[in-house]
């Protein structure tokens, strides 16, 4: 009722010329969007941002949780303090990056006091790597957990097994918590990539509403359905892709 019936009637405003009586245009406002400028440029900034913040949330996350899970000290301490960004309000977040990433904020207080010059974080192309670190920043402790609870459920077993014939950390980690963190590797890719697509909210409470050219993501040209409704199909795409590299990855495995 609230996604389904939404998202259709979002798909039919997208071959009308109007949502309020609107006559039907077959695929002209598709043929608008392809050759509109704006729109490639969104587009292409948002494959940018989810091809380079994914694999590094991925490194960085998967890193943690090989990290938490040995005997550290304040480990308990530290999985909370990743977990935290989750349940706090985006909103309330964005306030405390503000005052970091402001011209006058934190950040450039701390530059100047190393005799750096300021940066105007967000209305520079620096805009981007600011916009990374928040994504990042908010999502990382959701991955870890994932895949902190893949790497407990595998077996110490194996891995002494591997030591015993003389297997080394890499060749461990390669042949086997690699291999048996696959599912949980598939999730968090996917989930990584929807919410990559999602990183509007942090950009436009960030930089408001005319963000730098280097932050302009399709959400910010979502005047039309139509590309609301490709930006779908895209996404779709991509989970129907992983999920057949996932099934062939299982199948080379059994």
């Amino acid at each position: 009722m609230f996604y389904l019936i939404p998202f259709g009637m979002g798909v039919m405003y997208s071959f009308l010329d109007n949502a309020v009586n609107g006559q039907f245009v077959g695929l002209t406002n598709y043929r608008d969007l392809m050759a509109s400028d704006s729109f490639r440029k969104a587009a292409l900034h948002t494959f940018y941002f989810t091809a380079l913040s994914v694999p590094l949330m991925i490194a960085l996350s998967l890193g943690l949780a090989l990290l938490l899970n040995k005997n550290v000290y304040l480990r308990k301490g530290l999985r909370t303090a990743y977990v935290l960004p989750l349940v706090v309000p985006t909103a309330s977040i964005i306030l405390i990056w503000q005052v970091l990433l402001d011209w006058n904020g934190s950040l450039n207080a701390w530059l100047s006091s190393f005799s750096f010059d300021r940066v105007d974080w967000m209305k520079s192309d620096a805009a981007r790597i600011a916009v990374i670190v928040v994504f990042m920043w908010k999502n990382i402790g959701y991955n870890m957990i994932l895949f902190l609870a893949g790497l407990q459920q595998i077996p110490n077993d194996y891995y002494e097994t591997a030591a015993i014939e003389g297997a080394g950390r890499m060749r461990m980690f390669s042949s086997i918590t690699l291999v048996y963190l696959t599912p949980t590797m598939f999730f968090v890719v996917l989930m990584s990539i929807i919410n990559s697509f999602k990183v509007f909210r942090e950009t436009y409470l960030v930089a408001g509403d005319y963000p730098h050219d280097s932050i302009y993501m399709l959400q910010h040209y979502m005047k039309l359905t139509a590309a609301a409704t490709l930006m779908a199909v895209c996404i779709l795409f991509i989970v129907l892709a992983l999920y057949a590299i996932e099934r062939r990855f299982r199948q080379s495995m059994e």
